[in-house]
């Protein structure tokens, strides 16, 4: 090893899904993909997902669910939700992408899109249920259901679904933040809608909160080991991904290690958590720019591994317990790492 190395390990992140799968029951897991599958390779995890039988992923643009078609073929469905421009919305309608719509003027582009093509839109409507995170507002739900169902009937679209975002703030507000969304959907019903596809609640809310789920649930940082910063650990969920590096020399009491802030790694990390070594757990002393300082064991040597995060076989940190050491969140660690860390798939 001449460099830092995240090593993804494809049977930790199927029994993370495994684990998922089996908490969510009866409602359907979307393992959502953003952030280039959390920083550890949305392809590979798609592929290793959709082996173990995940039916459902969720990406944050287009572009992404495009890609992931081209790895997993064309059975599973792709649900892409940000509002896009109309090549975007083109594309994903020839590749069978699902589109979450959150306002009505993106809703009445993808119907034109889907008329100019002569392709038929399989759309999941956004409620507002208080987050202002894009979403149709009450007064606005009635004439976006009644436009979707005129473009149903015309044979240009499909409503499949309603979705919105949960603050997990509290459970009062995610409360009534449900109640808003089943509002919303019961109203649909009435305007003769089917939603087959009803979907609410992220990897925190879903994993704690059984009764806020819907039919379909999107969990994204659970299924790669990521748990919620200062929130409890998760049984059966482990770290899928591990950030190795080789000692570059001994200096007196410490040992030189072959990564640094360039990489991504949090220059404030330095005195606040302890890393793995061949003898175990020791104090990370200090972050350059292309090292890192680390207090020393006997008989260290060049070339030894030392585990920046992981699963904490050697005593290193997760990345969430690194997270927590600097208040932020696990996923920031894995997603500022920097494209000259190399990718090594297990």
């Amino acid at each position: 090893m001449t460099g830092p190395v995240l090593r993804v390990d494809q049977a930790v992140l199927q029994a993370n899904i495994a684990a998922v799968t089996a908490r969510v029951a009866p409602s359907t897991l979307m393992m959502v993909l953003k952030d280039d599958g959390y920083g550890l390779g949305a392809a590979w995890a798609a592929r290793v997902a959709a082996n173990a039988g995940v039916g459902w992923f969720g990406t944050y643009d287009v572009p992404t669910a495009l890609r992931l078609r081209d790895e997993v073929g064309p059975v599973p469905r792709l649900f892409a939700w940000a509002t896009s421009v109309d090549a975007e919305i083109d594309a994903a309608l020839r590749a069978d992408v699902d589109l979450g719509v959150g306002t009505l003027d993106y809703l009445r582009r993808v119907i034109a899109r889907a008329a100019e093509l002569g392709a038929v839109a399989r759309i999941h409507l956004k409620v507002d249920t208080g987050l202002h995170r894009n979403g149709l507002s009450a007064e606005e739900w009635d004439e976006g259901v009644g436009a979707a169902l005129r473009s149903q009937n015309d044979g240009r679209l499909l409503l499949v679904g309603a979705w919105s975002h949960l603050a997990e703030a509290s459970d009062d507000e995610d409360d009534a933040a449900q109640a808003r969304f089943l509002a919303a959907v019961r109203r649909a019903g009435e305007l003769g809608a089917d939603l087959p596809h009803r979907h609410l609640t992220a990897s925190a809310a879903t994993w704690a909160r059984p009764e806020l789920r819907g039919t379909l649930v999107r969990v994204g940082a659970f299924c790669f080991g990521v748990r919620s910063a200062d929130g409890p650990d998760l049984p059966g969920i482990a770290p899928a991904a591990e950030l190795v590096a080789p000692v570059l020399r001994i200096d007196g009491d410490e040992v030189v290690v072959g990564v640094g802030s360039f990489d991504g790694l949090p220059s404030i990390l330095a005195g606040r958590v302890q890393v793995g070594t061949p003898a175990g757990a020791r104090t990370l002393l200090a972050v350059g720019p292309d090292t890192v300082r680390v207090a020393g064991w006997d008989a260290a040597a060049v070339g030894d591994e030392v585990v920046l995060f992981g699963r904490g076989a050697h005593g290193e940190a997760t990345p969430t317990t690194l997270a927590e050491a600097i208040g932020t969140v696990g996923e920031e660690i894995l997603c500022r790492l920097t494209a000259h860390v190399r990718r090594e798939e297990h």
